[in-house]
C-alpha cells in the first residue's frame, strides 16, 4: 500500500525542486501594496490609517524608481556571508549610505503634498522633515534601533516612516543583489538576504510556487520558502494551530506554536488571490487581539505600526 504524504511532508523532501527565494519586482512591490490598502481601507475601522500608508507605498514606489545606485554588499562581505552563512545584506550593523535620509526626506515630501492627511500625521511628518535636517545623528540612532529590534528607544510616531525608508533602501539592495552569490543555508526564520524577520507569510498559487508557503521580509521584500505547518519562529511542527476570526476572510489565520508561544499570520492566495504581506497583516488587528487573548506574542510589529514599549 503507497502511504500518502501530507503536504509538508511533501515539501520537504527535495527542496532543490521547490524555489528557495523570490526577489521583489521593483515595478510591483510598493505598487501593489498600495492598491491593497486602498481596497483593505474601504470598510475598515483603521480606514485613516491604512488610506495613510497608501500614500506612504506610493512616494516608495517613486523613490525605489529614483534611487538606483546604492552601494551594495563588497566582494569581501560576500565571501563572509558565504564562509559562515549569513545573509549578505545583514541590516544590523550595516554602513547605510547617506541617501537613505533623502529617500526618507522624499517620501515625507510626497506624503504631505496629498490634501487627505490628517493634522496630527502632518506634525509628525514636518518634525521630521526639520530632523533630516537638524538632527541626523537622532534619526540614524532610531534606525539603528529599529533594525536591531529593540524595545527601547523607539519613536512610535516617526517609526513607520523611517521604516518606509529603510524598506526602500534595502529593496534596491536586494532586488539588485545576484541571487547565485547567496549562502547555500542561512539561519532559520530570518531573511536570507539581509537577516530580518517576516511579516507574515503567503500560501501562494500558480507556477512552480503551487500550494507552497514563502515568508516576507519585513524590510527588503524578499520572499522565501518556509515548509508548511511549522513555526516560523522556532521551527517545531508538533503544537502548530490555526485561529481565525468568525465570519472573517477565510483567507486569512494567525498560526500560532504551543512551544514558544508566538504566532505570525498565515494568508491563503487561494481564497484571495490579492492578499499582500504587509497590507494585509496590517488590516487585520482584530486577530492580533484575539492571538493576545489566547495568550500568544508577535515576534515582531508590523513594518508600518509600531507600538512604544510602554504600549506593547
Amino acid at each position: 500500500m503507497q502511504r500518502i504524504l501530507p503536504r509538508g511532508e511533501i515539501e520537504s523532501l527535495d527542496h532543490t525542486h521547490i524555489p528557495r527565494i523570490f526577489q521583489a519586482e521593483s515595478r510591483f512591490v510598493f505598487q501593489e501594496r498600495a492598491s491593497r490598502l486602498r481596497q483593505l481601507a474601504t470598510d475598515s475601522p483603521i480606514q485613516a490609517y491604512l488610506l495613510l500608508m497608501a500614500h506612504v507605498a506610493d512616494a516608495q514606489h517613486n523613490a525605489l524608481a529614483k534611487y538606483t545606485a546604492l552601494p551594495g554588499a563588497s566582494a569581501e562581505q560576500v565571501d563572509r556571508a558565504q564562509t559562515h552563512g549569513m545573509p549578505p545584506l545583514q541590516a544590523t550593523g550595516w554602513q547605510r549610505d547617506p541617501q537613505w535620509r533623502q529617500i526618507l526626506a522624499d517620501i515625507v515630501q510626497e506624503v504631505l503634498q496629498q490634501p487627505d492627511v490628517l493634522a496630527a500625521a502632518q506634525t509628525v511628518l514636518k518634525d521630521l522633515l526639520q530632523a533630516i535636517e537638524q538632527e541626523p545623528e537622532q534619526l540614524e540612532a532610531l534606525a539603528d534601533a529599529m533594525l536591531a529590534r529593540f524595545e527601547e528607544g523607539i519613536d512610535a510616531a516617526r517609526a513607520p516612516f523611517v521604516m518606509a525608508a529603510l524598506q526602500v533602501y534595502w529593496t534596491r539592495l536586494a532586488v539588485d543583489f545576484d541571487t547565485a552569490q547567496l549562502p547555500v543555508i542561512t539561519p532559520f526564520g530570518v531573511c536570507p538576504c539581509c537577516g530580518s524577520l517576516p511579516v507574515s507569510t503567503i500560501v501562494r498559487i500558480g507556477g512552480s510556487r503551487e500550494g507552497m508557503r514563502y515568508a516576507t521580509c519585513s524590510l527588503c521584500s524578499t520572499e522565501w520558502h518556509i515548509v508548511r505547518v511549522t513555526c516560523t519562529h522556532c521551527e517545531d511542527t508538533e503544537k502548530i494551530a490555526y485561529h481565525s476570526i468568525a465570519d472573517a476572510s477565510e483567507a486569512i489565520k494567525a498560526e500560532s506554536c504551543g512551544k514558544c508561544h508566538t504566532y505570525r499570520k498565515i494568508f491563503y492566495q487561494e481564497k484571495d488571490q490579492m492578499v499582500e504581506a504587509v497590507a494585509d497583516d496590517l488590516a487585520s488587528l482584530e486577530l492580533d487581539v484575539l492571538m493576545g487573548d489566547e495568550g500568544f506574542f508577535r515576534v515582531n510589529d508590523n513594518p508600518l505600526l509600531w507600538q512604544s514599549a510602554k504600549d506593547s
